[in-house]
């Protein structure tokens, strides 16, 4: 199928930015997908077949991230690692570092951040693909930042996580 050879590594990103875990990602992609194609003709009229199966990747993570918590299961993320800063490979530990931070935030906010950084999306467009409102996104976006920023500074090396920008 054209689109997922197209757009499967753009909606990896997705999941694996929501999700933390390779495993995960490739688990809910392929859910994601397979429920794309047996509604296939619902998904190929929709004004955007991506945002379309997107919209399932976000409500597929969001419905794992319920069963995990009603499960009493946590996240394997280990917030309390901090690599050596004289590393080499500094860049690669920033990203984690970022990741292990976003996965730190409720997955609504968490949600709302990816969709706007990774994916470019626009306040009216995150709401209109999760069904809240667009005031809704403004604030899970500034409470998202307010803590990704707390983090940033409360961390040993400042320079770790970079300063969004509140405003686009």
């Amino acid at each position: 199928m054209e689109f997922v050879e197209q757009r499967s590594a753009a909606l990896f990103r997705t999941a694996y930015v929501l999700t933390g875990h390779r495993e995960m990602a490739e688990d809910l992609l392929q859910e994601a997908l397979e429920r794309a194609c047996r509604h296939w003709n619902r998904v190929a009229v929709a004004d955007s077949p991506e945002a379309y199966v997107r919209r399932i990747v976000v409500n597929l993570a969001n419905d794992r991230w319920r069963s995990l918590r009603r499960g009493g299961e946590h996240a394997d993320v280990d917030l309390d690692a901090r690599p050596d800063a004289r590393d080499p490979y500094r860049a690669v530990e920033v990203r984690d570092e970022l990741l292990q931070a976003l996965h730190a935030l409720p997955i609504g906010m968490r949600t709302v951040v990816v969709l706007r950084y990774l994916h470019d999306l626009d306040d009216l467009e995150i709401a209109e693909t999760l069904g809240v409102s667009p005031g809704t996104v403004r604030s899970q976006l500034a409470r998202g930042l307010a803590k990704l920023r707390a983090r940033a500074a409360a961390d040993t090396h400042p320079a770790a996580l970079p300063h969004f920008g509140g405003a686009r």
